[in-house]
């Protein structure tokens, strides 16, 4: 255990975890109590949140586990209360939740599109609504929203809603970040790239014949010839939400094996 956030109160929402794997907002809930934050862990499942807040609990860290609907406001004011009375307002804002949603405008029809929209760029708003009056009271806070390498550059899937929900999330990011930069609040972005999560394996099973060749064509696509982990993301995250990064503003940090950068 470490100390980096010690005094911190974390809340990240789609943190939860289970048995098939460890999820990026499971890695980052637990990184984030790794090294001293109390952390709470918001999640659409009980369950999933629970698993991650049993594995803090393991580990002698400090957390909650409540429930929220990212797209519903009331939902999440009422997670941001909740996290607040067990632990504190947040010092730390970890926006993980995100989902693809494939196919193009012939494919899918207007509500799919919408929803790709409420799923990841909705639930930043939500959030930031009702976490950010407190850090603006204390004139400080750290927000570190997962984006994607597919808001960056096509990465082999059809996709548009998701990549282009991905990049308003990275433009959201900017936007908080400059004008909350002289309150003493910071927002950054992840991007991260071929990851191998269980929500990878679920949303994206269709686009081969199996698992193992999913797995397969993704590591060889990146420049590493294999994917990252969870613990790669959480990493890059805990720098960003840490003093470390206390200059650190308005980025859009890939962590993706180069693969942004690659010519591929």
């Amino acid at each position: 255990m470490g100390d980096r956030l010690a005094g911190q109160v974390a809340i990240v929402f789609g943190g939860g975890g289970g048995e098939s794997g460890v999820s990026n907002g499971q890695a980052a809930a637990m990184t984030y109590a790794r090294e001293g934050a109390a952390v709470a862990v918001v999640d659409l499942d009980p369950a999933a949140a629970r698993h991650t807040t049993d594995a803090v609990h393991a580990e002698g860290g400090t957390a909650v586990a409540l429930t929220a609907d990212v797209t519903d406001g009331d939902s999440v004011a009422g997670a941001v209360r909740r996290a607040a009375e067990e632990l504190g307002p947040s010092d730390i804002l970890h926006n993980n939740v995100g989902a693809t949603v494939l196919g193009g405008p012939v494919d899918l029809d207007y509500d799919q599109w919408r929803r790709a929209f409420a799923i990841n760029v909705d639930s930043v708003f939500l959030t930031c609504k009702y976490v950010l009056p407190a850090m603006i009271e204390r004139g400080r806070g750290a927000i570190v929203n997962v984006s994607s390498a597919a808001a960056l550059r096509h990465i082999g899937y059809a996709y548009p809603a998701y990549m282009a929900a991905k990049a308003a999330v990275n433009q959201v990011t900017v936007s908080l970040a400059l004008t909350h930069a002289a309150q003493g609040i910071r927002a950054n972005s992840v991007a991260p790239g071929y990851i191998d999560t269980p929500l990878v394996r679920r949303q994206l099973a269709s686009q081969a014949d199996s698992i193992d060749d999913l797995l397969a064509t993704r590591n060889s696509a990146s420049p590493t010839s294999r994917m990252g982990t969870p613990w790669d993301v959480a990493n890059a995250c805990l720098f960003l939400a840490s003093p470390e990064a206390a200059y650190v503003n308005a980025v859009c940090l890939p962590v993706d094996g180069g693969l942004v950068m690659s010519a591929g």
